[in-house]
This record gives structure tokens, C-alpha cells and sequence, in this order.
């Protein structure tokens, strides 16, 4: 089973790194901050390189068991 993706909001400064390198899970919503649109579409290493990207370390993401892999 993939990650799974979770964005905090309180941290998003819309930055859209992770929209181009994960379309199909991220999108900016019209507040311009990044949100999760579909869970289990991109592999897990799109979503890590996705995560890493991420200026301000606002996207978590969870293995199957729900364990915190990043950050």
C-alpha cells in the first residue's frame, strides 16, 4: 500500500513544488496552498521526492501501519 499524504495548512506557503511533481495527488486549492486531491496514485518515491521538496517540511506522509515516514 502507498503513503499516504497529509498537508499542514498552518505551514503551506504555496510554493506548488510538490503540484509539479506530484499532479495527480497535489493540487493549490483557491486559497493557494497546496491539498491533497487523491491518496494512492503516485508511487511512494513521487511522494517522497514530493515531501523533500517541500520548502517548509508541510506534507506529511504515513506508511500503511500509519507510522510517520517524513519528516
Amino acid at each position: 500500500m502507498p503513503y499516504q499524504a497529509k498537508v499542514d495548512r498552518n505551514l503551506c506557503i504555496g510554493s506548488a513544488d510538490c503540484v509539479s511533481i506530484a499532479p495527480k495527488t497535489f493540487v493549490l486549492d483557491s486559497e493557494s496552498k497546496s491539498t491533497v486531491k487523491a491518496q494512492g496514485v503516485d508511487d511512494d518515491e513521487t511522494l517522497m521526492q514530493a515531501a523533500k521538496t517541500c520548502p517548509v517540511a508541510a506534507i506529511i506522509l504515513t506508511d500503511e501501519t500509519g507510522k510517520q515516514v517524513y519528516p
